[in-house]
């Protein structure tokens, strides 16, 4: 029972944040703009504690966009007349979502700076040297595009189905990733290895068809969703 209490939290949850990016001009424009942002520490090969402060600026400004979007359907709900306390939660929330982005801005300014100035020494850099990092923003980036694919497909519920299947997705997407970072491990021990990764991206995408989560085609897409965008990224920067 709590177990399924639990996934019914999870579950509204993950359907907030699907409605607000459906719904929302500016969480898209937010979306497109960490996509870039996290494309861009790869390009300049920022630093463990650099994309750390990347990820935690950017969830600080989803969140206070969602808290804005949040406001103001709570509001809307009282009705349409104008009330000045209404307009002081309304101004306030908005308030909060522009500090989140100035912010952004300046540590987007404080971390890419240097580097923009020296573009021979870091455009371009590859990271073979932090597989790690590759690896967390492959994931982020896998985690972005299940849920804009759950907002434009709009099937089933968001956490517990739905187009694609974001488990399948970060699965195969770790064992891409996994398969890429062991090959230089010689080539008995780097396929052993991949194997045992792949039996177990298969186990996590048979368990949510099995449990009538996922259907297969969405698990299938998910796990070729996974591989296609880790390869990429393996394959520009690795």
């Amino acid at each position: 029972m709590y177990r399924r209490s639990t996934l019914k939290s999870f579950t509204w949850a993950f359907e907030g944040i699907v409605h607000v990016l459906r719904t929302q001009r500016n969480m898209k424009i937010h979306f497109t703009v960490a996509f870039a942002v996290l494309m861009a520490s790869l390009v300049f090969n920022v630093s463990r504690l650099e994309l750390a402060v990347l990820l935690i600026t950017i969830t600080f400004v989803l969140v206070a966009e969602m808290i804005n979007t949040a406001v103001e359907a709570a509001i809307d709900t009282f009705g349409t007349a104008f009330d000045p306390a209404a307009k002081i939660a309304k101004d306030v929330a908005a308030g909060a979502v522009l500090i989140a982005a100035l912010n952004a801005l300046v540590v987007a300014y404080l971390i890419f700076f240097d580097k923009l100035e020296q573009p021979s020494r870091t455009l371009f850099v590859h990271v073979r040297q932090s597989p790690a990092h590759l690896t967390v923003i492959a994931l982020v980036i896998v985690i972005l595009l299940v849920i804009l694919g759950k907002a434009v497909f709009h099937r089933g519920s968001y956490f517990s189905g739905g187009m694609p299947s974001g488990h399948s997705a970060a699965a195969f997407a770790c064992w891409t990733a996994i398969s890429y970072v062991t090959a230089s491990l010689g080539f008995e021990h780097s396929l052993f290895i991949s194997l045992l990764a792949f039996l177990m991206a298969i186990l996590v995408a048979q368990s949510r068809v099995e449990s009538g989560i996922h259907t297969v085609s969405e698990a299938f897409f998910g796990a070729i969703l996974g591989i296609l965008v880790t390869t990429i990224l393996f394959q520009l920067w690795y």
